[in-house]
């Protein structure tokens, strides 16, 4: 009963801050940069029935780094870090990011770290760093690195043990919490969305890309978090008309709960209720270490990608008999669903994705089954050159076999070589009879661009 008050009562009092701050920032100026480069918000005149029951939220923001763009971009990417016991994974991290975007994609991006330990030390070693391997990004406007000041920060010590997390664990996600608080404060008016990520992972191809087809695919449907990542916080992305109110909410509740709590709160609050995560995951977490006290971490997500498919438009069909509403499409969407086909599977039973326009393909992964169980135990994997329209069908011809299933599965990297010319659809062609069910979870394909042919 005292936790369900306990729901309650913080569900009812982040409805009325959401509420107050939103008032409040329909009649109040924005933050703006003042000479020195820091970034101040002025003093907020607080509606007096909150005044002695949430924090002030004052602060400044030092610019360590980087030139700021007189336009916003599509996209700004967020982290935030701070001294490690055992090593640092941020510089891997802005390299895997820049490495992984095209120079298209780095113009319509922004990557804002905030180096968010008090070790003067080592903020300027990291800084330095940082300048030397990112001069380019720092020049362009694609990577600013800010800081803010101990003196900034609300009471670290003495905090609500809630979860009966010991008091040094506490002040570390406390301080974590006003970290990206304050973050997501300074990137609000630089991009029309905003991702945030930890300082230590790994990122997929041309990411940006992604996320904007992604966008475009809900539509006008609305929406305040798609999940590109399903651990903790990494790989969130939000709107940037939100992040200020974001930005209060972690830091009015920065002692209450870790940071990826409050942002499954955050979105239910402002009714999305159910989480959005497209797959495959974009970003991979790549470190060992954890940033508090240097434990081990094994976490990984067993979704991500490296590079994510093209999965050129097509249409699929099958002769399977579909469970409800499982039907192949699904395989090929790179969704979180999937085809579910039902037994008996036999000898006369495919798989036929035909594409709008011929192809010249690099690359081909199948993966079928779920949880060790469904899997399509034995079948072909073709590529048929030739296309004939009916009036009632369409019939490809001209197969060439790329491969067969092993466990379940066919992963070919080299298709170029194999099939050297364009095609006009692959088929996935059962050999031999089975009389359990099958799912179907990714049918992903990877073309050879028009400037990659040689």
């Amino acid at each position: 009963m005292r936790c369900h008050l306990k729901k309650v009562f913080l569900l009812a009092a982040g409805l009325l801050v959401l509420t107050r701050v939103y008032i409040y920032m329909q009649g109040a100026e924005s933050g703006h940069l003042k000479g020195s480069l820091t970034w101040i918000w002025d003093k907020e005149i607080w509606v007096e029935d909150l005044k002695g029951h949430y924090l002030h939220f004052n602060v400044s923001i030092k610019v360590l780094a980087g030139v700021f763009q007189p336009f916003k971009k599509y996209l700004t990417v967020g982290l935030s870090s701070v001294k490690r016991a055992k090593g640092s994974y941020l510089q891997d991290t802005l390299k895997s990011i820049f490495s992984a975007s095209s120079e298209e994609e780095l113009d319509q991006m922004v990557v804002v770290v905030l180096l968010a330990d008090f070790d003067v030390s080592w903020i300027q070693q990291t800084l330095e760093k940082i300048s030397d391997e990112f001069h380019t990004r720092l020049s362009k406007g694609q990577l600013l690195v800010i800081h803010a000041n101990k003196d900034n920060y609300p009471p670290l010590a003495g905090l609500k043990r809630n979860f009966n997390d010991a008091p040094d664990r506490v002040s570390f996600r406390s301080k974590q919490n006003v970290d990206y608080s304050y973050l997501l404060h300074f990137s609000s008016n630089l991009s029309q969305y905003y991702i945030m990520l930890e300082d230590d992972v790994s990122c997929s191809k041309n990411l940006l890309s992604s996320i904007r087809e992604h966008i475009g695919s809900v539509g006008n449907s609305k929406w305040v978090t798609l999940e590109f990542s399903k651990l903790g916080y990494i790989g969130k992305l939000y709107q940037s008309r939100d992040l200020p109110i974001l930005a209060r909410f972690l830091y009015n509740f920065y002692q209450e709960m870790p940071c990826d709590f409050l942002l499954s709160h955050f979105h239910r609050l402002l009714m999305q209720d159910k989480v959005i995560r497209f797959r495959p995951s974009l970003f991979q977490h790549m470190g060992t270490y954890s940033s508090f006290k240097g434990t081990f971490n094994r976490l990984k997500d067993e979704d991500f990608v490296e590079e994510v498919s093209d999965n050129p438009p097509a249409d699929i069909s099958t002769n399977i008999e579909t469970y409800k509403s499982n039907t192949v499409d699904k395989a090929y969407s790179q969704g979180l669903e999937y085809f579910w086909g039902v037994s008996p599977i036999g000898t006369e039973k495919y798989i036929l994705v035909v594409f709008h326009e011929p192809v010249l393909i690099s690359r081909v992964k199948i993966v079928t089954g779920l949880d060790g169980k469904d899997e399509l135990a034995s079948a072909d994997v073709d590529l048929g050159k030739t296309l004939v329209r009916k009036e009632s069908e369409v019939e490809c011809s001209g197969f060439i076999k790329l491969g067969s299933l092993q466990q379940g599965q066919l992963n070919e990297a080299a298709v170029q070589k194999l099939v050297p010319v364009t095609v006009a659809c692959l088929r996935i062609r059962v050999t031999a009879a089975q009389m359990t069910w099958a799912v179907v979870r990714k049918i992903q394909v990877w073309t050879v661009k028009a400037d990659q042919i040689t």
